[in-house]
């Protein structure tokens, strides 16, 4: 497996290219070649998070010296979004679809970055879904509620697809959440030819999904392999470089089922760093691919180059 690192510029913001004062957001671009297959982590941008969003359940009295540690200072935390770009034998697949223009300012740069590397949102030929949070989900829809990849397929995990249209949902999420609900039964509405999968499914030739349930309810992975050579596409089920890592048995506040969320995170932990297989995060650094290492206390996250 080669993997390679690049660095491209995108405008931050609708519109400003229009302006040569505007600022400039640097993302990474970062490729890796399986077999025939390249695969390349593109940036929509980054989330603006309360860190109690995902420390509030942790044990606090052991918090504060792991805080230290990775220099988590401050109440906001700011993780990247990495969508995965699959190309092989003709097809443009992407994980996931960004965050689109309703969520948060920092995100919604999907289509810079796919403008970057000579693609046009008419040349996805597959989205897949992990799970169908709204920087994963949203910016599946243009302005104008019409499916931006209009020549894609999408597909979704059937679990995750009936508990996010289920009416039951919106109540029982909780009040913090309940825009989430309603966010994403309208964009999977909107989506008329749907199509769902299930754990262990081969959805496309060498791509197969992955059962990673916890951080919502029908949370999915990828495994995409050529040969001997294999790379999984994690999404949330791993969702930070830091305390994920350290301890992947504490609870996390951005998990919707704490418990099953954490056994899911040490399954793969263990699994990753076993295996010493390559992976894609979404909300990791330097594009989220690299690979999960042992070490005296916990895991650690290398990236690429590292």
């Amino acid at each position: 497996m080669t993997l390679t690192r690049r660095t491209l510029m995108s405008r931050l913001g609708a519109g400003l290219a229009l302006s040569a004062a505007a600022p400039l957001r640097v993302w990474s671009a970062v490729e890796t070649q399986l077999g025939t297959a390249r695969i390349t982590s593109l940036s929509d941008g980054y989330l603006t998070l309360p860190a109690s969003f995902m420390f509030g359940p942790m044990p606090q009295a052991d918090l504060p010296p792991l805080l230290e540690r990775y220099g988590l200072q401050g109440d906001i935390l700011k993780p990247d979004c990495n969508v995965t770009l699959l190309q092989v034998e003709g097809r443009n697949v992407l994980f996931d679809a960004g965050s689109g223009s309703a969520f948060q300012d920092s995100v919604g740069q999907l289509v810079d970055a796919l403008d970057a590397v000579g693609l046009a949102p008419d040349d996805i030929t597959d989205v897949i879904f992990t799970h169908a949070h709204p920087d994963h989900l949203w910016g599946v829809l243009d302005d104008f509620d019409d499916p931006l990849f209009a020549n894609a397929r999408h597909m979704i995990g059937r679990a995750e697809r009936d508990y996010w249209l289920d009416p039951a949902t919106v109540d029982a999420i909780g009040a913090d959440r309940a825009a989430f609900a309603v966010g994403a039964a309208r964009r999977l509405e909107a989506l008329e030819d749907l199509e769902t999968f299930e754990d262990g499914d081969e959805l496309l030739p060498g791509v197969a999904a992955v059962a990673t349930h916890g951080h919502t309810p029908g949370h999915m992975s990828f495994e995409v392999r050529s040969g001997s050579e294999a790379l999984i596409v994690v999404g949330d089920a791993i969702g930070n470089h830091h305390l994920a890592f350290a301890r992947p048995d504490w609870p996390s506040g951005a998990d919707q089922d704490l418990a099953a969320g954490a056994a899911t995170r040490v399954a793969l932990m263990d699994r990753l760093a076993s295996e010493q297989m390559a992976m894609i995060g979404y909300h990791l650094p330097d594009g989220g691919m690299g690979r999960v290492e042992r070490g005296e206390d916990g895991y650690r996250f290398v990236p690429l180059g590292g």
